[in-house]
């Protein structure tokens, strides 16, 4: 970290994503808002396999992070984050913006800047499988394949709408596979058309891995969707989206510290929108393992009892 006098000012680490689905979006409003509080030392983004690579090199020079892209460019990044603990600022400019959706950080870039100068940073935790971090969820099975099938193109161009039609025509195709749980001193067998493990709330760009899940728990959601045919699912979604899919018969969920899934072969292991390793996969939680400009966490009531959740900055709080 700089060293810091009575009047200095932070020096941020600023990178934006161009390839993002909002990375041309003009920024000179967010960079003036930012300019206000913080020195911007701006770089071109790496490659993502160099990000985290960079965030160390440059950890004495800056004092904090601030990355404008998607779901993907955070991913990228958590690894150094968690080796250097710069705190990060975040700008949602993908197409998803699952980890702002689950933080409640604005998708307008401006409100997000606002964001970053106005709430202090916070601990959040992270996810970790086969030694790769995540920051919201991790899936084996459709979600991978949908990962594969959906480009870069069809994202930036298409937004959410392109995960739909990707996914309606990968749903008729699915089968059914078998993966086999160990988690708490229990091991079993399933056939399932998806495992999930979550660390915060949302993904997928709309689904929720489970409705009171935070992204600093210190726990990790688990769901198996071992559904037998295609429409079935269709039924599902609303609860998907709700995160309340637990309930259903054909769902087994739990909450865990850590869980391995393994198949009779390899299969791809999607995090965060990336493919990053393949099965086995052991998944554990990082408990506080980053820390991130975000609104704090507050308790609500629901219907169904607390629910802890974050309240979202009004955008014209300065």
């Amino acid at each position: 970290m700089t060293a810091q006098g009575p009047q200095s000012r932070r020096r941020a680490l600023f990178m934006v994503n161009p390839r993002a689905r909002g990375g041309s979006l003009p920024l000179e409003a967010v960079r003036a808002v930012l300019e206000t509080e913080f020195d911007l030392l701006e770089t071109p983004l790496p490659p993502p396999g160099e990000l985290s690579d960079l965030l160390r090199a440059r950890a004495d020079e800056v004092d904090l992070v601030i990355l404008g892209g998607g779901d993907g460019t955070l991913n990228a990044a958590a690894s150094g984050l968690y080796d250097t603990q710069l705190p990060l600022g975040v700008l949602p400019l993908g197409t998803a913006n699952d980890f702002g959706r689950t933080l409640a950080i604005p998708t307008d870039p401006l409100a997000a800047a606002r964001v970053i100068l106005a709430h202090p940073p916070r601990f959040i935790d992270l996810g970790d499988v086969n030694g790769h971090p995540f920051l919201n969820v991790a899936s084996i099975g459709f979600s991978a394949d949908l990962a594969r099938a959906l480009t870069r193109e069809a994202k930036r161009y298409f937004g959410v709408v392109g995960y739909g039609i990707v996914a309606a025509r990968l749903l008729i195709q699915s089968r059914l596979f078998t993966a086999y749980i160990e988690h708490d001193g229990t091991a079993e067998a399933v056939r399932t058309l998806q495992v999930s493990v979550g660390n915060g709330r949302h993904y997928g760009g709309g689904m929720t891995v489970e409705a009171s899940a935070t992204a600093d728990d210190g726990q990790l959601d688990f769901y198996s969707l071992e559904v037998d045919h295609w429409w079935r699912l269709l039924a599902l979604l609303p609860s998907l989206r709700a995160g309340t899919q637990g309930q259903w018969d054909d769902v087994r969920a739990f909450r865990t510290k850590k869980v391995v899934v393994r198949t009779s072969r390899p299969r791809p292991v999607n995090t965060d929108g990336e493919l990053v390793t393949y099965t086995p996969a052991h998944f554990s939680i990082r408990p506080a393992a980053i820390r991130v400009h975000a609104p704090p966490q507050t308790v609500t009531r629901s219907g169904s009892g607390e629910q802890n959740s974050s309240q979202p900055l009004a955008e014209g709080t300065p």
